[in-house]
């Protein structure tokens, strides 16, 4: 098997990711972020000392970053339909038929050395982002739905301040985000037990999401060691430095 070096005059740029996929995922990046950050803040709020009202700050912080991560995700999304090759669906998820041999032919090819080259995603690099984006997609999700229940913020926020104070106008007028002082008891407590699966569910799948970005990160590593394509470069100049790859592996 000839290395790398004898190869050289096989190896050329080619153009990967488009700059809309780069900025989504910087973006999202510096969103995930901070919003890990808040929200380790907001749920260790006693232990740090921070007070009633810096608590709905941090929640308000929270929530308009959760904005921003969600109009970049939703952006994404739509550009999967409609972006180049390796944006799109076909290029991200591993459903196309192929792919259970891809997948198995490229663990083989870790174990002994000759793993194939891709111009876009390699397939535990699909299995990979898939679980990523379904993680993504359920902090956004579950993550409005709090928004309305704690700061009574859209989308949500209205429907559910309406629900608390059970549709007394003089009550919804004065309501305040984080205080109980203008609900109706019934109400809220009802709101409340339905709130907390989904409560639930935001805190659990945001564990498996810090899991999850800590092996896509060691994964990423691990193969710009092994395969020497520029992989970790290629998220900020959208070029990969590798052989021409087949049509199957594009």
């Amino acid at each position: 098997m000839r290395s790398r070096a004898e190869n050289t005059n096989t190896f050329k740029a080619h153009i990967v990711w488009d700059r809309t996929t780069r900025i989504f995922h910087w973006i999202n990046v510096l969103c995930v972020i901070a919003l890990a950050v808040l929200g380790l803040a907001i749920l260790n709020s006693k232990a740090f000392g921070v007070s009633g009202d810096g608590k709905i700050l941090l929640k308000t912080l929270h929530t308009f970053a959760g904005y921003v991560f969600v109009a970049n995700l939703a952006w994404r999304i739509a550009w999967a339909f409609f972006g180049t090759q390796t944006a799109r669906w076909r290029g991200i998820l591993p459903f196309r038929k192929s792919f259970t041999s891809e997948l198995r032919t490229y663990v083989k090819g870790i174990r002994t050395g000759t793993t194939p080259h891709y111009l876009g995603h390699n397939p535990l690099g699909r299995l990979m982002v898939s679980f990523l984006l379904l993680l993504l997609l359920s902090q956004a999700v579950t993550g409005l739905v709090l928004a309305g229940t704690d700061l009574y913020k859209p989308p949500f926020g209205g429907a559910i301040a309406e629900w608390v104070t059970a549709g007394d106008p003089d009550k919804l007028a004065s309501l305040q985000p984080g205080s109980e002082e203008f609900v109706d008891p019934d109400a809220y407590a009802s709101m409340r037990d339905a709130r907390k699966p989904i409560a639930i569910t935001h805190l659990y799948a945001f564990y498996l999401l810090m899991i999850a970005v800590f092996f896509h990160i060691a994964g990423v590593v691990t193969a710009e060691i092994r395969e020497k394509s520029g992989l970790i470069s290629a998220m900020v100049s959208g070029q990969k430095v590798l052989e021409e790859p087949s049509r199957e592996q594009s």
